[in-house]
């Protein structure tokens, strides 16, 4: 497998060629990295067709892939005194590939940013999220393995993020998201805490109105957390034993958790997860409708419905609660699908392939949806 150092030449600059206002004296001994283009192919190659284009784009590359090199300091400089703004336009990139799904061009960037200054902890921040929305992508197109590496890296960038000084009051917030997400309430609640503590002895009048929204997003989840007794041992260990696909240990611990928490909807929640996932459709029915009565009218809790009545044959309520999910959002790609995998069921080839073809009209790399229509040729 091709390395990206293999797109890399060294070359000497030659006498006579132009360097650009605002760079340091360039030193010529040190040879300089250039990205290899048609017609540039080795350090022999004829210079005159030379840009510094070129050189910046072997410097990036060896920013991004080559942290080691003896030369890197002085490349950074070189670097940042001939494009001072490059770390801004760089970012602003990146995350505009990001948007657009676009995630590999977007690593690349970030990998070269994250090269050319290790110590800024707003590109480590940037990271985190971009490995946070990439393993989300990942997991909605059924990507769990991806979705899961995306994770592992994204908790990682998290934590450097965390630890910077001055602090940064957005690391903690998002980070907390990252933790919700994982439903690890009790450290999520934590990092919502930290970040309110941060941003304390400032006066609203003085906060966008950004600013405003998150401090008072920030609280509401720290009180559901603790209202809803969700740092319990007994839910956390429930959530981490059913993920790992011990579900009899977790479908204990849940149950223990709801005699002391019986009206918590995120509690009967787990137990139809836990349920659904031993295929005991009927139980799992139960522990759902339960969920919605407590409180848990989402889009996961019907979704989840939905599974279990297909399974047990009720396509009509299958399909109410389909429909129901999707007025809380109406692009989910995983909800679209279930809808075709209802169509199938039913019989109905022309539904279900308008189902999946919808899916990938959002999401091209679905492999649900690639999988039902191939099924279907």
């Amino acid at each position: 497998m091709n390395s990206p150092l293999d797109s890399i030449v060294y070359i000497t600059l030659p006498e006579n060629f132009q360097i650009p206002q605002g760079a340091f004296p360039i030193d010529p001994t040190i040879p300089l990295p250039v990205q290899k283009t048609t017609g540039f192919e080795s350090e022999q190659t004829d210079t005159s067709s030379l840009t510094w284009e070129m050189i910046l784009a072997g410097i990036l590359t060896i920013c991004a892939y080559e942290r080691d090199n003896k030369n890197i300091a002085y490349y950074r400089s070189l670097l940042l005194s001939v494009k001072p703004n490059i770390k801004q336009e760089l970012s602003e990139a990146a995350i505009l590939k990001a948007r657009n799904e676009d995630f590999d061009i977007a690593e690349e960037i970030f990998a070269a940013l994250r090269g050319l200054d290790p110590e800024d902890m707003a590109i480590v921040l940037n990271s985190a999220l971009f490995y946070d929305e990439r393993g989300s992508s990942y997991r909605k197109s059924g990507l769990i393995e991806d979705a899961d590496a995306c994770d592992e890296t994204a908790y990682e960038y998290y934590k450097q993020a965390v630890t910077a000084e001055p602090p940064i009051p957005d690391a903690f917030f998002n980070t907390g998201f990252f933790h919700l997400k994982q439903r690890n309430f009790t450290k999520a609640k934590q990092e919502f805490e930290t970040y309110l503590t941060l941003t304390d002895d400032i006066d609203d009048e003085k906060l966008s109105k950004n600013g405003v929204y998150k401090r008072q997003r920030a609280k509401e989840i720290v009180d559901d957390i603790s209202n809803r007794n969700l740092e319990d041992e007994l839910f956390k260990a429930a959530y981490d034993f059913i993920k790992m696909g011990e579900e009899e240990k977790g479908l204990d611990y849940i149950r223990r958790f709801l005699e002391k928490n019986p009206k918590i909807w995120n509690a009967w929640f787990m137990l139809g997860w836990g349920l659904r996932r031993l295929e005991r459709y009927e139980d799992a029915k139960a522990a759902f409708e339960q969920s919605l009565t407590c409180g848990g009218d989402t889009l996961d809790t019907h979704n989840e419905l939905a599974i279990c009545m297909l399974e047990l044959g009720d396509y009509e309520g299958a399909k109410q609660h389909l429909m129901k999910a999707l007025t809380f959002q109406p692009d989910s790609t995983k909800i679209m699908s279930n809808l075709g995998i209802l169509a199938q069921k039913r019989g109905d080839t022309a539904e279900a392939r308008k189902y999946f073809m919808a899916v990938l009209e959002f999401d091209p790399k679905d492999v649900i949806a690639k999988q039902a229509l191939k099924d279907m040729e």
